[in-house]
């Protein structure tokens, strides 16, 4: 008579929850510790200043959340060098190149357009200037300001890098970059490369080669996302709290009605539009948008972006590569359609200004061609001031509204990071080369452990 054989006791093995539960988690966490930071109030206030030294627990937020946009900030330049240069390569081996490219920019124009008509009409009817309780003491003009004019001379890189330095007070030198100068550079090497041919290609191996190293860093440094939106949101709830919205609430229903239109209305329409599943498509983009809206960064969010894009929604990689980084720097339909549409119209309600239809069809025309000065980083400040300046609303305004702009920037880097993988996704539909298996595909799959598989794999390839 045989023993039967017992299995051996299956270990219980922990595992950690997917990324966007950890995300949420961290949402939740962030919110409860900055109501703690904000209720126990400062240290001290400097009575001449008015500077206020924050307790312990607000300046362990922000210095974890800080830190984490600072790695961020540290890895762009490289990043967008690295990926436009390799994207325009990629282009010479997809058929219809160019008919992609100009279709990109001009699904780019579109989305734009419906969403700052959308800020214009929310604006008008919502009247946020005329429901507000800040007080003209808030006025005050901005550091950074952006005009037609700055913006084109932006254009001609300082230097190949695109960096720029400033002396500080204490003889320290920092450095600072302008990603549209970057993107300048980037583009003029890469069809540089095109032009070459094959004496290119020893340079191409280094970008590519270079190009995988740098975002398997940012890797490592998107994966600290979950402790940074604990310090990104709690300090941003520490410092602000409820004061800030309660006296600029209209403006705050308005930029986040405004939004939730575009990303839950405008963008569900193309989709069906296309005969594409809606819940697809934004489950497949979720790690993306998630990580957008605690980054507050385009281009910091641009690999996993891309990475989405390409796996769980079907976009080649040679198309994909290329427009993804394009709308990175780009594609603004939270920063540079709704936010200065109704910011303007907030001001000019304020300050007791009219509008002219004229000012309107400006409005459109600023958020449709002048995207770009946003430049993708965090914030859109220059964009609005590009759009004030070219109303002649004053300056000032902007003080109005920097109170609240960290909570503000969450929501609107989350609209442009969708609308930067919808067009892609669009235009690949449109063009017949869509991957509809992997669209439609279950989404069981972790995109961090694909990213670590693929990883290992090549690893092993090269080796």
């Amino acid at each position: 008579m045989s023993t039967p054989v017992m299995e051996p006791e299956k270990r219980n093995r922990f595992t950690l929850p997917s990324f966007g539960v950890q995300v949420l988690l961290g949402l939740v966490l962030g919110v409860a510790l900055g109501l703690v930071a904000r209720s126990m109030g400062a240290d001290s206030v400097d009575t001449s200043t008015g500077e206020v030294d924050p307790n312990w627990l607000t300046e362990t937020l922000a210095t974890v959340g800080g830190t984490f946009v600072t790695l961020l900030r540290a890895v762009v330049p490289p990043l967008v060098f690295l990926a436009i240069v390799a994207s325009i390569a990629n282009l010479r081996d997809v058929t219809g190149a160019a008919r992609l490219a100009w279709r990109t920019l001009a699904w780019f124009a579109i989305t734009a357009l419906i969403a700052v008509v959308i800020g214009i009409v929310l604006g008008l009817v919502l009247q946020p200037g005329d429901h507000t309780s800040v007080t003209s003491d808030a006025a005050s003009a901005p550091s950074t300001t952006g005009s037609w004019l700055d913006f084109l001379t932006g254009l001609v890189p300082a230097n190949v890098l695109g960096l720029e330095g400033s002396a500080s007070d204490d003889g320290s030198v920092g450095l600072s970059f302008n990603v549209l100068q970057i993107l300048v550079v980037s583009i003029a090497v890469g069809i540089a490369t095109l032009k070459v041919g094959d004496a290119a290609e020893p340079f191409l191996a280094f970008v590519r080669s270079t190009l995988a190293v740098v975002q398997k860093v940012l890797w490592w440094i998107i994966l600290l996302a979950p402790i940074a939106t604990v310090g990104l949101l709690g300090n941003a709830v520490a410092s602000y709290g409820w004061d800030a919205l309660g006296s600029l609430g209209m403006f705050t229903v308005a930029i986040y009605a405004g939004l939730a239109l575009v990303i839950a209305g405008v963008y569900p329409a193309l989709l069906r539009l296309h005969g594409l599943s809606v819940r697809q498509f934004f489950s497949g983009a979720w790690p993306a948008i998630s990580l957008a809206f605690v980054s507050r960064s385009s281009v910091g969010t641009m690999p996993l972006t891309e990475s989405v894009t390409e796996r769980n929604l079907g976009v080649p990689r040679s198309y994909a590569s290329f427009a993804v980084p394009l709308g990175a720097t780009t594609k603004m339909d939270g920063c540079a359609s709704i936010y200065p549409a109704i910011s303007a119209i907030f001001v000019a309600q304020f300050f007791g200004l009219d509008l002219s239809v004229t000012d309107y069809v400006l409005i459109a025309f600023v958020s449709v061609i002048g995207s770009a000065a946003t430049a993708g980083v965090t914030g859109a400040t220059v964009m609005l001031t590009l759009t004030l300046s070219t109303l002649g609303l004053p300056l000032e305004g902007v003080g109005l509204l920097l109170a609240i702009d960290p909570i503000l920037d969450m929501g609107r880097t989350a609209v442009n990071v969708t609308g930067q993988a919808l067009v892609p996704t669009i235009v690949a539909k449109r063009e017949g080369i869509l991957d509809q298996e992997a669209y439609d595909a279950p989404r069981g799959r972790s995109v961090w452990r694909e990213e670590a598989a693929r990883t290992e794999d090549s690893a092993r390839a090269a080796a």
